[in-house]
């Protein structure tokens, strides 16, 4: 069995995906780098086998979820960090994360990342539903309630029976960690990633993010 596997899944991304596959190679306790290219239309599986990740390709996109229950299956792990494939050369940062997970503080750590000075991203209703959804069904305050950087034991994986699809998938697992008993800590960590602006596209992404968040939440409503 692996000790520690990180897991990027990645859409898209062969322009960030090679360094960020780099970066977390430079990383100490993490014995393996392993990317779920989800249905890429670009060079990301290419691009990320280059930079010297083992690579699962799906032929269709369907979703971080997906993925990551793809990695679950693919890497026997006693302990998982998930990583998004835009986070490039700061993505040596998450190492953070690990020790209290592998030394047993706590089951599952969080990236708490600040956006850059002088953004202007969406309007906070994302993020603001999904920490809602938290506490009301989770019983706990979480700050970054949607950060796809998490440290995690495969006990707690396997214990929620694997990950949401689609854009719920932080807010159920970690309603469903928490309900479970499982101890959570959020880390603040440096990170630089692409942010959704005030575009079309930007509001389209926040809509649907929204919605699958929603989703999810609904169905822990008990």
């Amino acid at each position: 069995m692996t000790r520690l596997c990180a897991v990027v899944p990645a859409y898209n991304e062969g322009d960030r995906i090679g360094d960020t596959v780099k970066s977390l190679l430079t990383v100490p306790d993490i014995d393996t780098v392993l990317v779920i290219d989800d249905g890429s239309r670009d060079n990301t599986a290419e691009a990320a086998e280059k930079a010297g990740a083992q690579v699962v390709r799906l032929s269709e996109n369907k979703g971080k979820g997906n993925a990551m229950n793809t990695a679950r299956k693919s890497v026997d792990a006693e302990f998982y960090l998930f990583v998004d494939g835009d986070l490039g050369e700061c993505a040596e940062h998450t190492e953070v994360l690990i020790p209290p997970v592998i030394d047993g503080e706590v089951d599952m750590t969080i990236a708490l990342m600040k956006a850059p000075p002088g953004h202007k991203g969406g309007f906070g209703a994302v993020k603001k539903l999904a920490a809602w959804g938290i506490k009301k069904f989770g019983g706990i305050d979480v700050a970054a309630p949607i950060s796809g950087q998490r440290c995690m034991t495969r006990e707690l994986i396997d214990a929620i029976g694997g990950f949401e699809q689609g854009f719920g998938v932080e807010t159920a697992m970690t309603i469903d960690a928490a309900r479970k008993g499982f101890k959570i800590r959020e880390i603040p960590v440096e990170l630089n990633h692409r942010l959704s602006g005030r575009s079309l596209k930007g509001f389209l992404h926040r809509g649907r993010q929204f919605l699958e968040i929603a989703r999810a939440i609904a169905k822990r409503i008990r």
